[in-house]
């Protein structure tokens, strides 16, 4: 049982050795001299908005002029040496920082073979201060160019050479491989530790962007499940009374025709079939299940009913005032419906969002159908919480497009909210 159990925990280290390998050669060894070029900072950069004198097009390279004015100093530092190799030394620390904007994991190996050779050919040391201070800078704009894992990758493998190097020249550990390690390794720390924060802030940036998409569709989806089960009501109680009076009708003329009493009885049938198919389909939208539909549905509101909900939200402290203009007429019960909806959600939106504000509707029965005008003041006071998605104005919409009108929703300038709306009526298709 030992041995069995010493053979797995040894296979398991094994694969996870492996597994580090094969991402180690993912990083630094596969296309590792590919073509990658910095690109210039985005026309939405704070920096490129925010540069003065029209100077946005040139802010957009900044991240390149300073990787090549780091260089220059470098390179200068490199060569105020009094060295014979000074030439050498400065072109071993600025090439591999000028190689980070196209190819950055390439600068990196060239980095380290700039300071094998002028460690093993030139004896300079594992570093000079100068090969320093630019590997150091390359192994910070590839973690920033690439992935904060890259960090530790270079930091075992930079430290692994060094030692290597001390070793092989049979100087030994000495303090600076130490020194140098740390410092190093704290620099590479801090930057993958704020690259890594970047990144979780930009992931959960678009995750929250994903959510109120999935959020706003998820709200629609429920919306026009509400108006189907509306409509549900409103369409069957039409074809149950096109289906009573085609019944009823050949018991009011005598002598009724045969030809008349069966036009009247196919009638009746196919009012009687389509409801059953309308409860059929549109029924199942209503309730998980389906047969819930034994029970006699409660009529739908319409314009009529509009006192008692003024009346409600009165009552509810939000001072409202109703206005309505042009011939008042019966309309089409689904325009009567979806505009008792949409005012219904504007003022519970009020009450929600503004709260202390004063409330105007205004109806406009006008020729080609019915204006909806609802508009609020100023707050008084700071909304509380609201637990509700939010997108009340989506439903309204939903219910305007439906009916092939037209709305919109906006602030005013004195602080309050505005809903117009626009819900058009054919002629001749008022309700009866």
């Amino acid at each position: 049982m030992t041995k069995t159990h010493d053979s797995n925990g040894l296979h398991g280290e094994m694969r996870i050795l492996e597994s580090a390998t094969e991402e180690i050669r993912k990083d630094l060894f596969t296309d590792a001299f590919a073509f990658r070029p910095l690109p210039p900072l985005g026309d939405g950069h704070a920096l490129v908005r925010r540069a003065p004198w029209g100077l946005g097009r040139y802010t957009r390279w900044l991240p390149h002029a300073i990787v090549v004015g780091f260089t220059g100093m470098v390179v200068l530092g490199t060569l105020s040496v009094s060295t014979s190799a000074g030439v050498i030394l400065a072109l071993f620390a600025g090439i591999p920082l000028v190689t980070t904007l196209l190819r950055p994991v390439g600068a990196w190996w060239l980095s380290i073979g700039a300071a094998f050779v002028s460690a093993v050919v030139l004896g300079a040391g594992p570093w000079t201060p100068g090969g320093f201070v630019s590997h150091l800078a390359v192994m910070v704009i590839v973690t920033l160019r690439t992935r904060p894992r890259l960090a530790a990758e270079m930091w075992l493998i930079t430290m692994a050479f060094q030692v290597f190097i001390s070793v092989a020249r049979g100087s030994g550990l000495h303090t600076d491989v130490f020194e140098m390690s740390v410092i190093s390794g704290m620099f590479l720390f801090v930057v993958a530790a704020v690259r890594a924060m970047r990144e979780s802030k930009q992931q959960v940036a678009e995750q929250v962007a994903v959510t109120e998409v999935e959020r706003s569709r998820r709200t629609v989806l429920e919306e026009r499940t509400n108006i189907a089960r509306e409509l549900h009501d409103v369409v069957a109680h039409h074809m149950s009374v096109v289906a009573i009076q085609a019944e009823a009708a050949p018991y009011r003329v005598q002598d009724t025709p045969p030809e008349l009493a069966a036009a009247f009885a196919t009638i009746r049938e196919n009012a009687v079939a389509a409801l059953t198919e309308l409860r059929r389909v549109l029924g199942v939208v209503r309730s998980e299940n389906p047969d819930a539909f034994a029970a006699p549905e409660a009529p739908q509101p319409t314009l009529a009913d509009l006192d008692a909900l003024l009346a409600n939200v009165r009552s509810a402290g939000l001072a409202v005032e109703r206005v309505t203009t042009g011939s008042v007429r019966p309309l089409p019960q689904g325009v009567e419906l979806s505009a008792y909806r949409i005012v219904q959600e504007a003022l519970s939106n009020v009450l929600r969002h503004a709260p202390g504000a004063t409330a105007r509707i205004e109806l406009s029965y006008v020729l080609g159908g019915l204006g909806l005008r609802i508009v609020n003041g100023r707050p008084d006071r700071l909304a509380k919480p609201s637990p509700g998605a939010g997108h009340g104005v989506l439903g309204m919409r939903e219910r305007v497009t439906m009916l092939g009108g037209e709305m919109t929703a906006e602030p005013t300038d004195d602080g309050g909210y505005e809903v117009v709306a626009f819900l058009p009526v054919t002629t001749g298709g008022a309700a009866a």
